[in-house]
């Protein structure tokens, strides 16, 4: 689906703020790689800790991210099977669904979107892309507490009386073939895509970009590398990890856990690694033998536990402070718990490359600015 893998990486360092009033965490930041000549290259950044960021949120002006990245290898699956249509669901502001929305517009597909909730007062964010380019339905809660079962009720409205459902997960199989003789002309092909893209062929994409970095010459073959990224299901630091071990790298994958508890990530990560054994029969070879089982992935806390979709106070402020400083927009939500584990990784470690994975959202702020209005204001800057 993307015409590359190619993206851009930037390099942060870490200081001590002297600024007065001293900022959240104290620290202050700066980018390297868009503005190197900053103090003469010398002075305070000289010697400070720093880590890498993966611009992924450049990946689209409107889908990116991890978003953009595991749909990247199942898209075009979808569309070499003839699917005419695609249904997916999330939350009213899910970048997830808006993504496959964007994406599934222009490759030809016709999005349908169940998002769970009221439909807001005034669309914005990834609500307002999900209802540009896709057939937006809200859906209660109740509803929405069995995905499964509302995915496909809606499919089959799609599909009509002639036409055929399946779920992603059918695709890569190799015992699955359409059956061309009993699809009418014309009829639809309804393919489910389930919540978030967590689908064993979402790993492909995001293994795609763990090829793309191993052959940059910023990363050094035998070279030490920890990787953090933010989870929300965990797809993407699965398909990570997954790509370090096909490839042979002495790579870490740390995920900082938002959505769910630890029972959950691992048992999801066992069975996305079960599956792709049975979809990729090389990179099964490979991860026989390098003896790993079924924990790829450190599963850490963070820093501030709580109820997912909750923000905190001052943690506005700081993704405000990091976009000035540095031109990188983060979210308190996803990117930050990323951001907030790969600073305090390279302060405590200089002798491995530290790599933060963007894994974009960035338009969730439009809603949030709704939710939290007063954090938003120009009397709230520093």
């Amino acid at each position: 689906m993307l015409p590359s893998p190619a993206t851009q990486v930037h390099t942060i360092s870490v200081r001590p703020s002297h600024s007065l009033p001293s900022p959240p965490h104290h620290l202050a930041f700066s980018n390297l790689t868009t503005a190197p000549k900053r103090h003469g290259g010398k002075g305070e950044e000289e010697g400070s800790p720093r880590f890498e960021v993966v611009r992924d949120d450049l990946l689209h002006p409107l889908a990116n991210g991890n978003k953009a990245r595991k749909l990247d290898a199942l898209l075009p699956l979808l569309r070499r099977r003839g699917a005419t249509d695609v249904v997916t669901c999330g939350g009213c502001q899910s970048a997830h669904a808006a993504a496959t929305a964007v994406h599934c517009a222009e490759w030809g597909m016709r999005p349908h979107i169940l998002l769970r909730g009221e439909q807001p007062d005034v669309p914005t964010g990834y609500n307002l892309i999900s209802l540009m380019f896709g057939n937006v339905t809200y859906v209660s809660r109740s509803v929405y507490a069995h995905r499964d079962e509302m995915l496909y009720d809606h499919a089959r409205k799609v599909a009509g009386t002639g036409g055929t459902v399946l779920w992603a997960d059918d695709i890569g199989r190799e015992d699955f073939v359409l059956d061309e003789d009993n699809c009418e002309i014309g009829s639809r092909r309804v393919v489910i895509i389930k919540e978030g893209a967590g689908n064993v062929q979402a790993l492909l994409g995001v293994i795609r970009l763990v090829e793309y970095l191993y052959n940059l010459s910023s990363f050094q073959k035998h070279e030490n590398v920890h990787v953090v990224v933010d989870a929300g299901t965990g797809t993407t630091a699965v398909g990570l990890a997954l790509g370090a071990v096909c490839l042979g790298l002495p790579w870490r994958v740390t995920a900082v856990m938002l959505a769910d508890t630890l029972e959950r990530y691992k048992e999801r990560e066992k069975a996305l690694i079960s599956d792709f054994k049975k979809l990729c029969h090389n990179c099964h070879e490979m991860v026989g033998e390098n003896d790993i089982g079924d924990n790829l992935v450190e599963w850490v806390e963070r820093f501030s536990p709580r109820r997912f979709g909750k923000v905190l106070n001052g943690e506005i402020a700081l993704c405000r402070q990091i976009a000035q400083q540095t031109g990188v927009l983060l979210d308190p939500m996803y990117t930050l718990a990323g951001w907030e584990q790969a600073v305090d990784l390279c302060v405590g470690d200089s002798k491995t490359k530290v790599v933060m994975i963007h894994t974009g959202g960035t338009l969730g702020l439009c809603g949030l600015a709704q939710r939290y209005s007063q954090h938003f204001s120009a009397d709230e800057q520093a």
